[in-house]
Parts: structure tokens; sequence; C-alpha cells
């Protein structure tokens, strides 16, 4: 057996540059590159190894771990799971603060290789700098941060290690039913150990998609149920894209005419004027979508984890009177809610039942229902979006509404949205008209506030052809910013559009829905200095970080600020003070536990309510 003398860094880049993808017949690196932040549990060894395999894997440097990783699981989405990055970062603080970004991609079932440092393997400096000391056992560390929040989480501790530990990550990050973080952290010490690697082990290894086929057992029962369902309503989830199966999905819609509603990580799954669609579902759906939801007697569920904000905190569907059929690749999902399970890939199982359902469709009745609803819709749609000067709001400032209808206007139709936390993913869940299905990127399993700005750059470096238009509140642009001086770095030109509404506006309005006091949301109502907290200028801040920018005041100005930024050759931020209180309609209730025993009369009633709208929960 012939081999190759490495340290064990080396061998991890070069297996990472030898791992390729097949797409649609052409050829592509697995890994676009390491999103990398050195210190002293990385930059002798995996720092070393990535300087001399540039041309190979190329190395980006970011301002935040947690932005870079951000980036990195955006990229990853943006390429449907097929194309993915790694990120390394030093011990300690480095590689904790990599673990919000590591359960978001959990939650969210999208691929991301860690590779964070560890303390030495060998112990003999211990406790080194930025070692944390377990005192009951010494092979704990920060990095033991990653096992609940990883799909496969791996210590280094010898050179050899990865031979078997790095293709079972691949496996993990590849896998349809399981894919999600993988972590190998790596002990700084045996990062720069050599050892006789086989030569095979660094072979190219061409990586293609597999689908799993549903069992006929389970089709035939989902068919018999389909066939005898008068009101059926299919719910399209994130699922739909990964397995690209959205042809699959407009072709079954329209042969047997079935209404599709949307989840967050489903939306553009069909187009926005698809004559099938019945928009967003849920929480944070249209009173088109909710309104069938209610009535079918049927939901066909296709690669959706139905989380609560889908199911309404299970009371939007009718559990006494409709049935659940869950078509998922993932078992753990295909059984949740008492379904009925179809276990397989979307793309072959929207097939396989269309072909089974043979000419089969949905009564005219039930179809013209939903185009009713939708008629309904848009032209709300058009009111709440509509270009003003005189906004009927309390405070007389642009709604989120007004932001969204002017951005849409200037975005073209392969244009991406991206956006993560409070108010904002609510609005485009209802309001964003998508026409592509890469328009809506918007990370909401985990709602993590700070993802937007670096989940942009993410988006723009996996198809620099788009313009990427990020939407950010201030309290999300606060948490997380530092990936702007990144996309300027590296010249991927985001436009980022800030929605001042000076505080946590989204959570305040639910602080009042619950029977709260205004408190520590808002900045008005936070303790501050008597002269109140700071008007923020985030455009000068912006500029700060090498940006164009601008403040702007009313949509007009904006529009014209959105033509400049559209212009533009490099990353664009535009602020612009905007309504607190406002939302479009619709949604649904959700379960959001209110106090039990307070002394406010508000309290009470939202108790009151709470107790009423738990009645129809089915447990």
């Amino acid at each position: 057996m012939k081999t190759i003398k490495l340290t064990m860094a080396q061998a991890v880049v070069k297996y990472l540059a030898a791992q390729k993808v097949d797409i649609s017949g052409e050829t592509f690196r697995l890994f676009e590159g390491v999103f990398a932040i050195f210190g002293h549990g990385n930059v002798a060894g995996i720092g070393s190894a990535l300087h001399q395999a540039q041309d190979l894997l190329p190395t980006y440097r970011a301002h935040n771990e947690q932005g870079m990783a951000h980036a990195a699981i955006a990229y990853a989405k943006a390429h449907d799971r097929q194309r993915m990055m790694a990120c390394t970062s030093s011990i300690g603080p480095g590689a904790t603060n990599m673990i919000t970004a590591a359960a978001l991609a959990h939650v969210n079932r999208l691929p991301v290789l860690f590779l964070p440092g560890d303390n030495f393997a060998s112990r003999t400096p211990d406790p080194v700098l930025q070692q944390i000391e377990h005192f009951g056992d010494p092979t704990i560390g920060v990095n033991d941060c990653f096992r609940p929040v990883s799909r496969y989480f791996d210590r280094i501790t010898r050179p050899e290690q990865i031979i078997t530990s790095l293709p079972a990550a691949i496996q993990v990050l590849l896998d349809p039913e399981h894919c999600g973080p993988a972590t190998l952290a790596l002990c700084q010490d045996v990062q720069t150990q050599a050892y006789d690697y086989p030569e095979s082990f660094f072979a190219e290894h061409i990586h293609r998609a597999y689908r799993q086929p549903s069992d006929s057992r389970q089709l035939l029962e989902a068919v018999k149920i389909l066939k005898a369902s008068k009101r059926p309503l299919l719910v399209a989830g994130g699922g739909v894209h990964y397995a690209k199966a959205i042809t699959e999905l407009t072709r079954f819609a329209k042969a047997h005419g079935i209404p599709v509603a949307e989840t967050q990580a489903g939306k553009g799954a069909l187009a926005w004027d698809n004559p099938n669609t019945v928009g967003s579902i849920g929480v944070t759906g249209t009173p088109a979508a909710n309104e069938l939801a209610r009535e079918a007697d049927v939901i066909l569920a296709v690669g959706t984890r139905l989380q609560d904000f889908t199911t309404a905190s299970r009371t939007l569907f009718n559990n006494q009177t409709s049935v659940l059929i869950q078509l998922n690749v993932a078992k753990f999902d295909a059984f949740k809610h008492n379904a009925t399970p179809l276990i397989g890939d979307a793309k072959l199982g929207l097939a396989a039942l269309s072909e089974q359902l043979s000419d089969w469709t949905v009564s005219p009745d039930w179809q013209q229902q939903g185009r009713d609803a939708m008629t309904r819709w848009n032209h709300y749609y058009a009111a709440v979006t509509a270009a003003t000067e005189t906004p009927n709001t309390p405070t007389g400032l642009p709604s989120d509404a007004h932001v969204l209808g002017a951005v849409k206007r200037a975005s073209a139709k392969r244009d991406v949205v991206v956006c993560a936390a409070g108010g904002l993913p609510g609005e485009l869940h209802k309001l964003w008209r998508t026409d592509d299905p890469k328009g809506y990127h918007v990370e909401y399993g985990f709602s993590c506030m700070g993802y937007e700005i670096a989940g942009g750059l993410g988006v723009k470096m996996a198809d620099p052809s788009r313009d990427v238009f990020v939407v950010v509140g201030d309290g999300s642009y606060m948490m997380l910013n530092s990936e702007i001086a990144t996309s300027v770095m590296l010249g991927y030109k985001i436009i980022v559009v800030v929605l001042d509404n000076r505080g946590y506006a989204c959570i305040n309005r639910l602080q009042h829905a619950t029977g709260g006091a205004p408190f520590n949301n808002m900045l008005e109502d936070c303790r501050t200095i008597d002269s109140g907290a700071p008007k923020l200028d985030f455009a000068a801040h912006a500029a700060a970080m090498g940006a164009q920018s601008e403040r702007v005041e009313g949509i007009a100005a904006l529009e014209q600020a959105l033509q400049r930024a559209v212009a533009s050759d490099m990353t664009y931020v535009i602020s612009l003070d905007t309504d607190p209180n406002i939302t479009s309609e619709g949604g649904y209730w959700w379960d959001v536990a209110v106090p039990e025993i307070s002394a406010r009369q508000q309290t009470k009633l939202a108790y009151s309510k709470y107790l009423d709208a738990k009645q129809k929960q089915p447990y």
C-alpha cells in the first residue's frame, strides 16, 4: 500500500479538497472553501495546511466566528444542501462563538463542517490558554457543547482517526434524512503530528445524490386517502426544494387541482401567481391558506417538519375531521402528529402519487374557493404595499409592508430577499411575491437574530449573478453586523435595508398580547440615562466598515435609494425609521404561555383568552 506522510491538518485539508459533487452532470467542489479565524488552537495546524492548499480549497477570512458560520450555512441552503463550506476556529471563545450557528444548522437540517481547535491531547501544557477545567472529568472541554447541536461529533486525539471520522462526517452532511452540522474537534497538538496515510484516502471522490422511493404499501394507502377526499390541501416544505421537486410539485398541483400552501422553508416552491397557490400557512400565514387548512379533510404535507408555526401549535388543522399524510424522507418527521407516513424522496414521491392518482382531480368548487381567497388577498396586498408618503400608521412612519413593497419593486425576478428574525419574517412570509424558487431565503427554524447580514453574504457567494436584498431590523443589525466588512473585503455586494423602529418591536407586540406591560423591549421602555438611548446612525456605521450607505426618510426616498443601491458595484446599506406597531392581516394563534397569577388586569384577561385557545389543541 502506497502511503504519503502528512500532518493531520494537511491530511484533513487534502481530503476535503478531493471531495467533489455531481450536479446535473457537472462536477463541482463539494466544499467551496473554508471560513477561518485563526488563533492559537488552529493557526499552526489547520492554518498552515490551508495556506499550502489555497488553489485547491480557498480560505475566507471573516470578522466573527458566528457570522462566518451563518454565511457558510446560507451558502449550503442556497445550494439546496448539495454544496457546502467548512469553518475553523481557535479553541475557547472562537469555538463557542460557532455553537449558536451549529444549533441553527441543526434545527434547519443544513450541512456545515465545523473544525474547531481543541485542547492538547497530550495534556502537557494543561491548562492551556482558553481551556476550561472540569474538575471531575479532564476529557470535557468547550467543544463538548457542540455535541447536542451536531448531527455528528468526534474529537480527534490521534492523527489516524480522521481516516474513519472524515468519511463518516461527509456521509452525514450529504444524507437527505440525517443532514445537519458535523463537528470534528481537532486537538491542536495532533493537528501538527505526522502520519503515513494511504494515498487512496485522498483519491478524488465524486458524490451523487441518491433518492429513496416510497414503500408501495404506504403509497397505495396515501392514494386511497386522497381519492376519497373532497377538500385536500398540500403543504409544501423545505424538502421540496432540497429534493429538487419544484417541477414535480407544479405538475402535481396542475394535474390534480390541489391547492398548495407553503411553509417558511417551502416558500417559492410555486410562483406567487400560480393558480394553485394559496400562499403562506400557519402563524405567519395568509387568510387564504389558513381558511383552507381549517376546512380541509386531508392535509398532504410534503417535506416539512410541521413545527408549531406551521400547525399554529396544533390548532390549525381540524384534528377531528381531517387526515394528515406526511411525505418525508425522514422517518422522524413522517410519523409526527399521528400522520399516515409516506416515507421517501419528495421528487419521486410526488411523481409516484400523481401516476397512481391518474386522472383524479379536486372538485372545481374547492379549487375555486382557493382562487377566490387568493384574489381577496392580492387586493389586500396591493393596498398595504403601495407606495405612500402618508402612511396610515400610529406614528405616521412607513410600516414593514410599505418597505417590503418598495424592495420588491426595486428587485428583479431572480433576486433574493434574506431575513431571519423579528416581525419581518412574518410579513415576508405573507407578503413577498416569490417569482423564482431561489428568490426567498428566510431562516425561521431557529429565528436567529444576527443571521441576516452574514446569511446574505453566503447567498451572494452561492450565486453572484443575483442581487441579494437583506431586510433587517435595528435589533438584529446590532446583534451581528461585522460581515458587512467581510462582504466589502471579498467583493460580494449585498444590499442591506435597515428598518429602525427603536427596539425589539416584534417581542414588544407579543409582550402586549400576553398582557405584559411595555418593558425592556423598545428603547423608550428600557433603563437608560435621563436623556434616553442614543439615536443610532446605521448608515454612518456601515460607511465606517467600507460600505456605501445612506439614511432616508419615507418610501419615495427609499425607492430612489434602492435604485442607487442596485446600480452600485459594492455593498450598500440604507436605513430608515419605521413604525413598530403595525403588522399586516392574517396569521393564526400561537401557543405562548401566559402567567396564571398576575396583579395586572390585562394579564388576567390574556390568561382567560389563552385557556380558551388551548381548548382547540388535541392534547
